[in-house]
């Protein structure tokens, strides 16, 4: 051993010469005093951390001079209350990347648990606070009995009376074993009112190209080493990485980073920010033309006086819709962007670095060949839609007025496909038939609004469309010139609309004398149209009526939204997509058991809620804390909701995608149906409030470049067998139009008496975010009750907002909604007959190997497992009959246990924990086990793992040696003598 003084341990040159002269092979540093230390040839064979946090990216140049197997870096979690070292880990040079710190398995000599607020073991992937228990467990704190007593507290799965110490520290399991660290608990600041991880902040700035070490004081100052950055350049890195809240106030440079004696940092030592350090800390200028612009249309649409270079679009308010209406202006300003591009780089700054290949997507859309005095339309005037000269003309000749009534022929958009399916499928009534009921007050009024939507079909080519699919390769829409409003007096519901027969809007009309006033009845198959759609119509004939039809804007060919579906991602792309999204999905996600989507609507149950003041400010409130829209938020609550509904931590559901977000001019503007509904997967494990309502905003955003896929391919992406829905629930967040005076002024007169959006799908949630607050709306397939499933997203949303706790926390069922969703579309199983439980679990395995069955553990994985245990106690003499005694707390692998001790044609006989020793004894004597597995633990990790993993045996399928009348089990009670 080679003690050196504190001189010694402060200079990199002093160490490391006496590291080459003392021959020194195990060198124990602090991951501070290291990152100066640097060495030549010498006989150094391991360097152990230890002391503080390592963060791996501050070894990338080591391992880039000395790669990482000479020496061997040893990355160790210890504390002096557990005698030191707990854990240790041999860092790779992959490690530096992970953005994680992985201090890894325990000594073999101590327990570590990873224990919630109730004492309880977290899930893989779940951050709780580390326990220590074992042999390397002090007594407690010298003449401190109340300290004592509050850190040392009793083991409850060791068994033995032992005792464990509570670190304080927080860390979570991964899913291949390894504990990552995760900061303490005390490690944490309030910023605004916002919790922030300190540990987060310094790991973002590792993650900047040059930056060797970084700290973040509790002030939120950055101090950080490194070459060829500044504080302007870390701030704008940050900016595009982290909420605004987390950005430091302040960046100090130093030459090295000072330590204590020991080699530890010395948070003491870290000098006061100096004026420049916060020189640009507050508002920053915009830089050059085009931040400039950015910044005057983002004041425009977000009410601001003032917007400074790294002001984030939502953190201000910003959402999908109204960045569809800014990415117009800017391109009417002459900057080139879209909709993806806001959502990814939320900052002027960075959305200014953006727009330089923002456009390299942009769909040219072909010019419409057929003009006024065409007679005869021929395949090449259709560039969107192959047809022969045949086809073209049985289409042509299903119109009225032929030819010169014919505008234009192009195929359908994805979602209409969708809606022709349905309505094909449903020939009695259609799901997507949209009605309003309207009371007018006089004919005078009834007829001006008619004759307003007249003006206003006439002004837009969907409005006048018809659908034609009979004798042709592919189904295609017809724009016609010319289309007849016809007006009925009537009073009775239209339940099917003629989908050859343009325009797909009907109009009924009777007087109801009794309220001396008219009925109005406006129907509108939803092939044609959206709710925005609706909110573009009603601003129209509201302009129309108050005589300022000058003023209305040059209608958007929805064309274009064909186009950029037709022409825009290839299929390839999307297909690419896709799979990678819903990799390892092959069961539908179904709330309830519900998967038929073939309804026509009719048995669909509505029930509403508008969320109160607080609900609203502080769902926006966590928006904003996080950096990303509301409509994030909304997602994560369905996807809570969803998890304890279905029993799954991933789940998969539909979203209501706007269609119009790849920014091509107009798009805001435009009339038809340019929603799209494609699937969303977001998985709750482990995450905390902040990280899901993020993971939620990227799997949005990344969904925008893919809004026009048809969700036929994304299913087929996922390993869901065809004919079963990948999802049975849909989740539709939309914005509305704020009323203008003109609107306000057409509706006088007129009351709103009904309306009526079908669906086919078993649960639709629809958010209405008026600005103002927010709607939400259910639809359910009898027998769900839709105002349950209101209440239990906004009981989830409550959860979500309420500080940002680990989402596995969070309860949004009761006891009694639980009990009913087991109960509810989950009759009794039906039991195979004649097959002992090995062959009863083969046959799952080989039905969905991919699928989970515990956990995160899949039947393949569980059956390796199960294999793997079998195998061994094989090895120990367990045959047909013998008794295997298993005492351990409830895990994914004490289920691998008992598979395995069936597959190898043993008898399982369970042993509760908390069984005193005296009762355990009687038991062994009584059953005569062959083998006695007292540590679950350390049976699958030191003797399995070590044994078998790796092993074709291990892994290999086995035969079942059991029969259905073999005992599967034995059970030890206590017994009326009270013996067992």
């Amino acid at each position: 051993m080679v003690v050196v003084d504190e001189d010694v341990v402060r200079s990199p040159r002093e160490l490391a010469g006496v590291v080459a002269a003392e021959q020194v092979t195990v060198l124990c540093q602090t991951p501070s005093a290291f990152a100066r230390f640097e060495i030549g040839a010498s006989a150094l064979r391991w360097v152990i951390f230890a002391g503080e946090v390592l963060q791996p990216a501050s070894l990338e140049g080591w391992f880039a001079r000395h790669g990482d197997s000479s020496p061997r870096l040893i990355n160790m979690y210890g504390i002096t209350e557990t005698t030191v070292h707990s854990t240790f880990r041999v860092m790779r040079q992959a490690d530096v990347t992970s953005g994680v710190s992985r201090v890894g398995v325990p000594m073999p000599d101590l327990r570590l648990y990873v224990l919630d607020g109730a004492g309880r073991p977290v899930p893989v992937g779940v951050v709780g606070e580390i326990y220590v228990g074992g042999a390397g467990v002090t007594r407690g704190y010298l003449d401190q009995p109340s300290l004592t007593a509050s850190r040392f507290v009793a083991d409850p799965f060791a068994g033995d009376g032992g005792r464990m110490y509570r670190s304080g520290d927080l860390a979570r399991w991964s899913a291949d074993g390894d504990l990552e660290f995760a900061g303490r608990n005390d490690f944490q600041v309030q910023v605004r009112g916002f919790r922030v991880e300190l540990g987060e902040v310094e790991a973002a700035l590792l993650r900047v190209p040059g930056v060797s070490q970084a700290v973040v004081s509790q002030e939120l100052v950055a101090y950080y080493v490194g070459e060829g950055v500044d504080a302007a350049s870390l701030r704008q890195h940050l900016a595009t990485e982290l909420p605004g809240y987390m950005v430091p106030a302040a960046f100090v440079a130093l030459e090295a980073m000072p330590l204590t004696p020991s080699g530890k940092l010395d948070r003491k030592a870290l000098p006061a920010p100096g004026g420049d350090a916060f020189a640009r800390a507050g508002y920053q200028e915009p830089d050059g033309p085009v931040e400039r612009v950015i910044a005057e249309v983002w004041a425009e649409f977000l009410g601001q006086e003032q917007i400074g270079r790294f002001d984030d679009f939502f953190a201000l308010g910003g959402h999908s819709l109204l960045a569809v209406s800014l990415v117009e202006r800017l391109r009417e300003r002459g900057i080139t962007t879209d909709v993806r591009a806001v959502f990814a780089h939320p900052t002027v700054a960075g959305l200014a670095g953006a727009t330089v290949t923002a456009s390299a997507d942009a769909v040219e859309v072909p010019v419409n060949l057929i003009r006024d005095d065409t007679t005869v339309i021929t395949p090449g005037m259709l560039p969107l839609v192959e047809l022969s000269q045949e086809q073209i003309d049985r289409v042509v000749a299903a119109v009225p007025g032929g030819v010169g009534n014919v505008q234009d022929i192009y195929p359908l958009a994805p979602l209409q496909e969708g809606m022709l399916f349905h309505h094909l499928m449903s020939p009695e009534r259609d799901a997507y038939v949209l009605e309003h009921l309207l009371a007018v007050d006089t004919r005078e009024r009834l007829d001006s609004f008619i004759d307003a939507l007249r003006t206003v079909i006439d002004r837009h080519d969907v409005l006048r469309t018809s659908f034609h699919w009979e004798g042709l390769p592919q189904p295609v829409q017809v724009v016609q010139r010319r289309v007849e409003l016809v007006v009925e007096e009537s009073d009775g519901p239209i339940e099917r609309v003629d989908l050859t027969t343009a325009p797909l809007l009907r109009v009924r009309i009777m007087p109801d004398p009794e309220r001396d006033r008219w009925l109005l009845r406006v129907v509108m198959h939803h092939i044609i149209g959206d709710h925005s759609t609706l909110d573009l119509v009603q601003k129209e004939i509201a302009a129309v009526q108050a005589g300022r039809t000058d003023l209305l804007r040059t209608p958007v060919p929805y064309r274009n939204v064909v186009a950029q579906a037709v022409l825009g991602v290839s299929e390839a792309e999307h297909e690419e997509f896709f799979t990678g999204m819903l990799a390892g999905v092959e069961e539908s996600c179904a709330p309830y058991g519900i998967l038929d989507l073939h309804g026509d609507g009719t048995d669909i149950a509505e029930a509403g809620v508008i969320l109160d003041e607080a609900a609203v400010e502080k769902a926006r409130e966590l928006a904003r804390r996080a950096g990303v829209s509301p409509a994030s938020v909304f997602h994560l609550a369905w996807a809570l909701v969803l998890a304890r509904l279905t029993g799954r931590d991933d789940v998969v559901f539909g979203t209501v995608l706007f269609g119009r977000m790849q920014g091509d001019a107009g798009s805001r503007r435009g009339v038809g149906a340019s929603i799209n509904t494609l699937p969303v997967r977001i998985d709750t494990t482990g995450r905390t409030v902040t990280e899901g309502v993020r993971a939620a905003h990227e799997m949005l955003t990344g969904l925008i470049r893919h809004e026009h896929a048809p969700l036929s391919l994304a299913q087929r992406c996922s390993g869901v067998p065809a004919g079963t829905p990948l999802f049975t629930s849909l989740l539709n967040y939309r914005h509305s139009i704020a009323e203008t005076a003109d609107d306000l002024d057409t509706w006088q007169g007129i009351q709103a008496l009904s309306g009526r959006e079908r669906t086919n799908y078993p649960v639709t949630v629809s958010v209405d975010d008026t600005g103002a607050g927010f709607a939400v709306t259910a639809q359910t397939q009898s027998p769900i009750d839709p105002a349950r499933v209101c209440a239990l997203l906004v009981q989830a949303l409550w959860e979500l907002v309420e500080g940002d706790r680990v989402l596995a926390e969070l309860d949004v069922l009761s006891d009694a909604q639980r009990c009913e969703v087991v109960a509810y579309g989950h009759p009794s199983p039906v039991v195979p007959v004649g097959l002992s439980v090995p062959e009863v679990f083969a046959a799952q395995v080989r039905r969905t190997p991919h699928a989970r069955a515990i956990g995160h553990v899949t039947y393949a994985e569980l059956d390796v497992m199960a294999n793997r245990v079998a195998n061994r106690l094989r090895e120990l003499g367990v045959i047909r009959g013998a008794r295997v005694v298993v005492r351990a707390p409830r895990s994914a692998e004490l289920v691998a246990v008992f598979l395995g001790i069936l597959k190898a044609g043993g008898v399982y006989v369970p042993v509760d924990m908390g069984y005193p020793e005296a009762r355990v004894a009687q038991i062994i004597a009584d059953a005569v086990p062959v083998v006695v597995l007292d540590d679950l633990t350390d049976v699958l990790s030191g003797v399995l793992s070590g044994v078998l993993s790796g092993g074709d045996a291990a892994d290999s399928g086995m035969p079942v040696r059991v029969s259905v009348s073999d005992a599967a089990y034995v059970m030890y009670t206590s017994g009326s003598t009270g013996a067992p």
